[in-house]
């Protein structure tokens, strides 16, 4: 997803400024979907705003400069959907954790049993985001369905790294021998 489209499907759900579409990127229910940097969104806004698919309004504040709040326009919509069915990218999927996990034979035991403790602990943390996202205000099938698959995908990371966690620490640990042995 590019942050154009990313741009207008947070529009789509309503005004936002270009701060709020970052923290709703980074942050909100559209973290999960692509990254996006102030560096990106604001061109990306300009672009779009050019192109006749969002407007913008500025609103004064006491004491600050005016802000931009961007709008969706009809023919934004037109676009974005259209780019919804195009063929999808492939999932990208990156995790510091797992390189930890494809080097365990070459990292102290130790090293592994923290990287175990803290990779659980992200995931239990977005469970409880997951979870405490259901009784937020914008509730529809299409959001309830994503939250639900991220719920599922976390339980199974949980489950997993419970099950199996043990093995990978074996890894450093049986390394960790050989290594002894051969001095």
């Amino acid at each position: 997803m590019s942050v154009r489209s990313l741009c207008l499907a947070i529009l789509s759900f309503g005004d936002a400024t270009g701060y709020e579409i970052r923290k709703e990127s980074t942050e909100g229910r559209f973290s999960y979907f692509d990254d996006a940097s102030f560096g990106s969104i604001y061109p990306a806004l300009a672009r779009l705003e050019t192109d006749g698919l969002v407007t913008v309004r500025e609103e004064p504040q006491a004491g600050k400069p005016a802000r931009k709040v961007y709008s969706i326009t009809q023919a934004g919509r037109t676009e974005f959907i259209n780019s919804l069915c195009e063929p999808q990218a492939a999932d990208t999927f990156k995790s510091p954790f797992l390189l930890i996990a494809l080097n365990a034979a070459q990292l102290p035991p130790e090293v592994i049993r923290r990287a175990l403790v803290r990779r659980k602990a992200q995931v239990q943390e977005e469970l409880r985001l997951l979870t405490e996202s259901e009784n937020e205000e914008c509730r529809h099938p299409g959001s309830d369905w994503t939250r639900n698959y991220g719920i599922a995908c976390m339980n199974f990371t949980l489950a997993y790294l419970e099950e199996h966690g043990g093995a990978l620490i074996k890894i450093a640990e049986d390394s960790a021998e050989q290594l002894a042995a051969a001095e």
